[in-house]
């Protein structure tokens, strides 16, 4: 691969496709806000305001693909952040004729009963998935209309390398139950719960930006069976031969009554039933049409841990 890709957002997402790319030997731009982070070998920064229509078509010209791994700091900033930074991606797609590929999560399902699988509904209401919702539908007009080729692979709760507490719940938690404390998750710690590693997402973002018969739809990334908050915690602490403390789960006065005054926790209550039932993410189709499959567990649960230890 000699081509160049322009990934946009330098989170654990952003970079672990970049580094991916490099690897493959293609000509990387890591762009984001400040254009600063860890050197990676063979990817070139790039400091830039991804709302700048004119900023991003220049960014993205000769672009065989631009990947949209933007991932705003705050739920709380979405209804004005997302807007205009996806009326850029469109049209920088549609200047440059590179295809767009879309990092996303599954909020736009909304509650469901059973597995997710590709081909649901949007048919969330809230006000956070209804934005991500949107943002794909004005992709797939303009890709059905011709006008530029979109694809968009959706993952559940990150682990993995560089995740932090504010991108992955397993973070937040992980490095105060690796050192056996008492640790409080969200919803129920007994529910089924899947977990994607931001590497398998990279793969999947890579692996149908360069298949046009993958481009106009939605996948999911390769994610493993689905496990509990508390078997995650078990089995992260295991990896590194630890034992964790007990785990309960954040009372729901907490989010009502805090939500009053507190923006995020407000925010986190349109997202609840995603813990307090089971959430889990069926990938097989794009393991068996693209050849993907998932991280083994054990080295998911490892990198969470590394990751966390450093952290704590």
């Amino acid at each position: 691969m000699n081509e160049r890709h322009v990934v946009v957002g330098a989170g654990p997402v952003g970079t672990a496709t970049a580094e991916l790319l490099a690897a493959q030997g293609a000509e990387v731009l890591l762009v984001s806000r400040s254009g600063a982070g860890p050197e990676l070998s063979g990817v070139r920064r790039e400091a830039a305001d991804v709302s700048d229509v004119r900023r991003l078509v220049e960014l993205s010209e000769g672009a065989a693909a631009l990947y949209n791994c933007v991932n705003p700091p705050s739920y709380t900033v979405w209804p004005e952040f997302w807007p205009p930074v996806a009326a850029a991606f469109l049209e920088a797609a549609e200047w440059s004729g590179a295809v767009l590929v879309t990092a996303a999560a599954l909020y736009p399902y909304g509650p469901v009963e059973g597995a997710m699988v590709e081909g649901l509904p949007d048919a969330a209401t809230t006000k956070k998935a209804r934005i991500r919702a949107v943002m794909w539908a004005e992709a797939r007009a303009r890709h059905d209309a011709g006008r530029i080729a979109a694809v968009e692979v959706r993952g559940s709760d990150y682990m993995g390398p560089r995740v932090s507490p504010t991108t992955g719940h397993v973070a937040r938690v992980a490095p105060a139950a690796l050192q056996g404390r008492t640790v409080y998750v969200f919803g129920r710690a007994d529910q089924p719960h899947s977990f994607t590693d931001v590497r398998d997402m990279a793969r999947a973002l890579v692996r149908v930006a360069g298949e046009p018969s993958a481009w106009g739809r939605v996948w999911h990334a390769p994610t493993n069976p689905a496990r509990t908050q508390a078997e995650v915690l078990q089995d992260v602490a295991a990896s590194v031969g630890r034992r964790i403390g007990k785990v309960k789960t954040m009372p729901h006065a907490l989010l009502s009554v805090g939500g009053a005054v507190v923006p995020v926790l407000r925010e986190l209550r349109e997202t609840e039933y995603q813990f307090t039932r089971p959430y889990v993410l069926d990938s097989s189709e794009i393991e068996e049409r693209l050849g993907l499959a998932p991280t083994p567990w054990d080295e998911v649960c490892r990198a969470t841990a590394e990751n966390a230890l450093r952290a704590s």
